[in-house]
């Protein structure tokens, strides 16, 4: 069938040639509408619902909101996971999907089930979903600044630049922090209240009566239909104080009688600090968008915005900077890769029409692998085309193009150039493709990686084995079809091939001597292989491991957690005071500080949390560090002066990575599971205290989830009665002695405005004015809250955090100066001697370590599959289990190349290395296919064992060290890459070259000596 393929294509050349460009007409198309993004979407299948319960403190939403929607939320199917938080007034549940459901599907089975339990809820809660996007979804962000109150910027932001940008197509949500957002209070004073004889509860109907539009149908008249419009909607503050509540002694008594009507800030519930307090915005897009193009969108439409005089947005976080840097990593790679692959192949073939035709597939298998990433849905990115090897892609067509060279010139004059061409390649079509073949399946295992890994390394998967497919398709059909053509008049004239000659002549003669040699000492030669082996597989136990090396984002971000219960005022000083010390740096730009959450909950950060993104210098203007870790130990040092605080060093992305997928944001997550808040809480400080002596731990902290102040409002029912009243006149009380009662709502054109009903400061700063807050009975007596309610203030828990329906609390740390491995292995072993667990209560671990465990369990059983694979494919190429066993058996001595290279390169073993090392097993065959098809054909023509191994050797020098040093030279720019993203691919580009380097020398001696002990006896003679 091979065969029947080459004849075609060379009976019908120009009918190929057409069909190609065809083919690289649609790669090209595929190539310009890509998506093109930094990475691939590493965020699992996860549907958020988010619900707000206003003024819940975390223990009623955990057992009024969380705790049945996450219960409902447990039968669905394929559901892997589901983990809740609760906090003050809100609740965010994450259901976690297979990868395998669809992302809309998932949300319809979510809101399904919503819609099911809605009834279970509190009145007036309502639970939504969250947004649809992932962890690299917030592309873009901003501050506002200007000669505006910061409530007129966030009323700007809010009903301006909000809504000019949420119509882009692919944004999925405009998100804002800090500002004043505008509301209409009504201060009431409850003295004035009991003077005129009502109550909050009077106040409140009275208001929300005195303000609704109305309808009342239509009449006809003079043969038109006259429409009702009843304007009856309050739009000032002055329209409020004007609302009448009651009369007194014939003379109304209005709002503005027992209130004072104003325009104020609403609690908020987070700031941004940018230099002073300011508002911040953030672009979320909406997931599977063109990250580049949609951040290109946003700036045009910022830039078209008309802003009122002096109000300028003005960036910190802009995503498209890492989306740059990466490509162009790739880009460079790729181009510096294409160069010096291109030169190898002149080097080796010494024929520069050859070179040239046989580097020409790799721009061409790159268009049809476009195709094959389009058609599966993968963007450009650095996992997706940082790991293709052009070296590798052009192995097959060097080898059909190297026999073509050599069968031309070998019957120049004794046939017709074009069927030298067909019968070089007859000779090596079989084996060529079948070691292709076996490269790509080599790849197809990693198709089954699961969760972080899988999404990190499948696009990758997909995308070698197109571009592989292509290649060749290629090598079977363009190679010949040009290589007939270049070679009419014969490969190139004696005089031209003296130079490149002269070089290879004696590369083999001095190849044939050591071979001899090597034969000589048969059992010194095989011992010293095994010996190296056995001693880099030793090795393997002294090199570190860790998930993936760490990313270098170019930014900064400090993640700061303050004491719980500490109020907004006091937490935004806080802020203030590491903000002026940062910028001591002259190493920092600027510094933007984030409290709390959004005015939409992606986030659940609480008010004693923050996130600082430090905004660096250029690298090289620095004058006191040399790196960023320098840098980091510097501010570590100066942060931890301040006294409180709790610091974690990440970066913009890697910290929505962590957070987003496993809802921690540290290397190292230990998660104590139990019922009882206290002794989680003491469980977790013991653990704290066990790890903080262990080396590498860095920014190690307990997740403090108590300690939170709580005014207790324990009804006394017997009073109720006594009075007349019920729990909800208190709870009115309550609501409007804290953040406010939320009674109406102003609209203003498009604008929204709450009415918020509350009582004066002074009564919302001390509990025991609180207390004194009086109620009127319905028998018109004057009861104080204290009278009808125990007030205390009370320790409670600052949020609940659950996990697969139990409650959890967490043990963070980051790992710093070793592998995350032996740090992880020390830890559990130092646990398991000094904690002791109650019943019920257990231990897990989460973080990069869990990621490092599921995938390094995957590869242990993929690994295996592969080499099966591999042996499967090496018996229908060769028909022989011995000749099978003989290529298989190259694999294990590639390790000793690649294990050498993390050695001497000082890295660990991570999931980039050991996909490194799945990869290199399916170069090290071809190799070793080539060479014993070689010896193989000439056997079949007569050639004693011991000959035919030797000149099948000699024979295929050229086209192995061709192979081995294009793939190698391939990979070079990947391994010595400095720019931003080269740190994952560094592992696997070092270990498949320096692998390719151990499997080749083995290729070209252990091999035939172990071929001639297998089939041809131990003989001693020279060749």
């Amino acid at each position: 069938m091979l065969n029947r393929i080459i004849d075609f294509t060379l009976a019908y050349r120009w009918l190929v040639l057409v069909g190609i460009l065809v083919l690289l007409a649609g790669g090209g198309y595929a190539l310009y509408t890509i998506p093109v993004e930094a990475f691939p979407d590493l965020t699992n299948n996860q549907v958020v619902v988010v619900t707000d319960a206003p003024s819940l403190p975390p223990s009623e939403v955990e057992q009024l909101v969380t705790y049945p929607i996450e219960r409902s939320m447990l039968g669905l199917p394929n559901k892997e996971e589901v983990r809740s938080l609760s906090k003050l007034g809100l609740s965010m549940v994450t259901v976690v999907f297979d990868d395998s459901v669809p992302m809309y599907f998932a949300r319809q089975l979510v809101s399904e089930r919503l819609q099911q339990m809605s009834s279970s809820l509190p009145q007036g809660v309502q639970p939504v979903l969250g947004l649809p996007s992932t962890a690299f979804g917030e592309l873009y962000q901003y501050t506002l600044s200007g000669p505006m109150t910061p409530m007129e910027l966030k009323d700007l932001h809010e009903w301006v630049i909000k809504g000019q940008l949420r119509t882009i197509p692919g944004v999925s949500e405009i998100n804002a922090w800090g500002g004043q957002t505008k509301q209409f209070q009504i201060v009431v004073d409850p003295l004035l209240l009991q003077q005129y004889g009502l109550t909050l509860h009077d106040l409140a109907a009275r208001i929300e009566g005195n303000n609704t539009n109305f309808g009342g149908g239509y009449i006809e008249h003079a043969s038109e239909q006259y429409t009702f419009l009843g304007n009856g909607r309050a739009t000032t503050a002055d329209d409020f104080g004007n609302i009448v509540l009651t009369a007194k002694n014939g003379t109304p008594v209005l709002v503005r009688d027992v209130a004072d009507v104003r325009i104020g800030p609403a609690p908020p519930e987070g700031a941004t600090l940018r230099n002073g307090e300011t508002v911040s915005g953030m672009v979320i897009m909406l997931k599977g968008e063109n990250g580049k193009r949609l951040i290109e969108r946003v700036k045009e439409r910022i830039a078209g915005l008309r802003l009122p005089a002096g109000v300028k947005i003005v960036p910190f976080y802009d995503q498209s900077f890492v989306i740059d840097g990466t490509i162009h990593t790739v880009e460079k790679n790729l181009f510096e890769g294409f160069v010096l692959v291109t030169v190898v192949l002149l080097l080796f073939l010494g024929n520069f029409r050859a070179a040239i035709i046989t580097a020409s597939i790799i721009p061409f298998s790159m268009l049809i692998s476009f195709l094959g990433m389009r058609l599966f849905g993968i963007s450009a990115n650095l996992m997706s085309l940082g790991a293709i090897d052009f070296g590798m892609i052009v192995d097959g067509a060097v080898v059909m193009m190297e026999n073509s060279i050599h069968r031309v010139e070998l019957k120049h004059g004794q046939e017709p150039p074009l069927e030298s061409v067909r019968y070089a390649a007859y000779e090596v079509v079989r084996p060529m493709t079948f070691a292709v073949v076996i490269i790509i399946a080599v790849y197809l295992p990693i198709l089954f990686l699961q969760g972080l890994e899988g999404r990190m390394f499948r696009p990758m998967a997909t995308t070698v084995c197109a571009a592989l497919f292509g290649s060749l398709l290629l090598a079977l059909t363009m190679i010949p079809m040009l290589a007939s053509f270049a070679f009419r008049r014969g490969a190139r004239p004696k005089l031209a091939r003296g130079a490149e000659q002269h070089w290879m002549e004696r590369l083999n003669s001095a190849y044939g001597r050591a071979l001899n040699w090597s034969f000589d000492h048969r059992a010194l030669t095989v011992a010293s292989a095994a010996v190296i082996l056995i001693a880099a597989l030793g090795s393997l136990f002294f090199i570190g491991t860790e998930f993936m090396p760490r990313l270098d984002e170019g930014s900064i971000l400090v993640e700061t957690r303050k004491l719980p219960g500490v109020s907004l005022t006091d937490s935004v000083e806080i802020s203030k005071r590491i903000e002026q010390r940062l910028r001591a740096f002259p190493e920092i730009a600027d510094v933007v500080i984030k409290i709390g959450r959004p005015d939409f909950a992606t986030e659940a950060m609480g008010i004693n949390e923050g996130d600082t993104y430090l905004l660096l210098r250029p690298p090289n203007t620095w004058k006191r560090f040399h790196t960023k870790p320098e840098l980091i130990a510097a501010l570590d040092k100066e942060l931890s002066q301040i006294p409180g605080i709790a610091y974690n060093f990440t970066q913009p992305m890697a910290m929505r990575i962590d957070e987003t997928i496993s809802g921690v944001k540290a290397d190292l997550a230990i998660k104590v599971f139990g019922d009882d808040f206290s002794t989680l809480d003491a469980l977790g400080q013991q653990v704290l205290r066990s790890i903080s002596t262990v080396r590498g731990a860095a920014e190690a902290q307990m997740e403090v989830t108590s300690g939170v102040a709580q005014l207790s409002v324990d009804v006394d029912r017997a009073a109720l009665a006594r009075y007349g009243l019920n729990v909800t006149d208190v709870q009115e009380t309550v609501a409007a002695g804290g953040s406010g009662d939320l009674v109406s709502e102003v609209i203003d054109g498009q604008k929204r405005y709450t009415v918020a009903l509350r009582v004066p400061d002074r009564y919302r700063t001390d509990p025991d004015a609180v207390r004194g807050i009086l109620l009127r009975a319905p028998g018109g007596e004057q009861v104080a809250l204290d009278q009808l309610a125990r007030i205390q203030v009370t320790r409670g828990p600052e949020k609940i955090e659950r996990e697969q329906g139990q409650r959890r609390i967490v043990v963070m740390s980051n790992v710093r100066g070793r592998d995350l491995g032996s740090f992880v292995a020390e830890v559990r072993s130092k646990l398991e001697r000094e904690i002791t667990l109650p019943t019920g209560y257990f231990i897990e671990y989460g973080g990069q370590f869990e990621n490092q465990q599921r995938a390094m369990q995957r590869l242990a059983l993929i690994v295996p599959i592969v080499i099966g694979v591999i042996f499967v494919l090496l018996y229908l190429t060769f028909n022989s289990l011995k000749q099978a066993l003989l290529v298989v058996g190259n694999v294990p001595f590639a390790l000793i190349g690649g294990i050498a290279a993390l050695w001497i390169r000082g890295m660990n073993l991570n999931l980039s290395a050991s996909i490194g090392f799945i990869a290199l097993f399916g170069v090290a065959m071809l190799n070793g296919v080539v060479l014993v098809s070689s010896i193989n054909q000439l056997r079949l023509v007569g050639e004693p064992t011991r000959q035919a191994v030797f000149d099948g050797a000699t024979r295929r020098l050229r086209p192995v060290l061709m192979t081995a040093c294009v793939a190698s030279f391939g990979f070079i720019p990947m391994a010595t890459a400095v720019s931003t993203g080269a740190e994952v691919q560094r592992p696997l580009a070092s270990v498949v070259i320096g692998g390719l380097f151990s499997a080749t020398l083995l290729t070209l001696f252990l091999l035939p000596l172990l071929y001639d002990w297998v089939f041809g006896g131990v003989g001693n003679r020279r060749f």
